[in-house]
């Protein structure tokens, strides 16, 4: 009945449903790649971004500057940044990681800081709060997701090549530098499209444990996307609708959710197979 007569529930929940399309589709190429890390550099850089268009949007009075934009431009940034280390200088790939997550951090912290006036709303970018998502957030996050699965339809074969044997794709001629960097720019996308529900920094929870719960139960790339996808629905509206009736973050129960699951997952997995191996 609560969904029936309350928009907000109905916006978060359809706002949950997008968002886990694209975290179940690029957090599996985040997990079978093993790039988790990178992900969570982009995700933190984005930070920058955001604070840079709050800054321009409030002292600068630039209305168009919405904050969701400035996360897109600085995640595509960072994320071309450490593919470009990656590929030329993978010694260095994990330094390259670690400056762009603390300098992304650092530079939303200061244009924040010199804004005048309110700023409680920055708050949902770092924790999230997909209980206040509009109209217009589900449109965005609806042609994100369009994004990312048309360009996924049409390169999946390519990008299964680079995740699992970046060398033996250079050999076949296969223009890595730029499947890789498309790779990253569809990850960067994903990251934008969590910030709502979960913010910045659970984001990484809902991009890889639902991949990697899938990943216990098989090892082929399809099934995990399509399992990690419907895991990623379950998460977001059970996590919704407890935070909804217990009156708490709803962005960290889904990260808590989604952990709780993991450790089940292992725990019965350890347990059946030690029966197996007593029988």
């Amino acid at each position: 009945m609560e969904i029936l007569s309350n928009p907000f529930l109905q916006l978060a929940l359809l706002g949950g449903i997008l968002a886990s399309i694209a975290s179940g589709v690029m957090g599996s190429f985040v997990v079978i790649k093993r790039i988790a890390s990178l992900s969570g550099s982009i995700a933190h850089s984005i930070l920058g971004g955001i604070g840079f268009f709050y800054w321009l949007k409030y002292n600068q009075g630039q209305t168009w500057a919405d904050p969701i934009y400035g996360a897109f431009l600085a995640g595509l940034i960072s994320a071309f940044i450490i593919g470009w280390v990656h590929l030329k200088y993978k010694q260095k790939e994990d330094a390259a990681i670690a400056a762009i997550w603390s300098t992304g951090m650092a530079i939303g912290v200061i244009f924040i800081s010199l804004i005048k006036g309110y700023k409680a709303d920055f708050t949902s970018f770092l924790f999230g709060n997909i209980l206040l998502l509009s109209t217009k957030h589900i449109l965005f996050l609806a042609i994100l997701d369009l994004i990312i699965l048309l360009t996924i339809f049409f390169l999946y074969r390519y990008f299964v090549a680079i995740s699992f044997d970046e060398e033996q794709s250079t050999m076949q001629d296969l223009p890595v530098t730029l499947l890789y960097f498309t790779l990253l720019g569809l990850i960067s996308l994903s990251i934008v499209l969590l910030l709502q529900v979960i913010g910045i920094i659970l984001v990484i929870a809902l991009l890889t444990i639902p991949p990697t719960i899938a990943l216990v139960f098989t090892g082929k790339l399809v099934n995990i996307i399509i399992s990690s996808i419907f895991l990623g629905m379950i998460f977001n509206i059970l996590g919704i609708f407890i935070a909804y009736f217990v009156d708490i973050p709803p962005g960290a129960t889904i990260s808590i959710l989604c952990a709780f699951a993991y450790v089940i997952v292992l725990v019965g997995k350890k347990l059946v197979l030690r029966k197996r191996k007593a029988a």
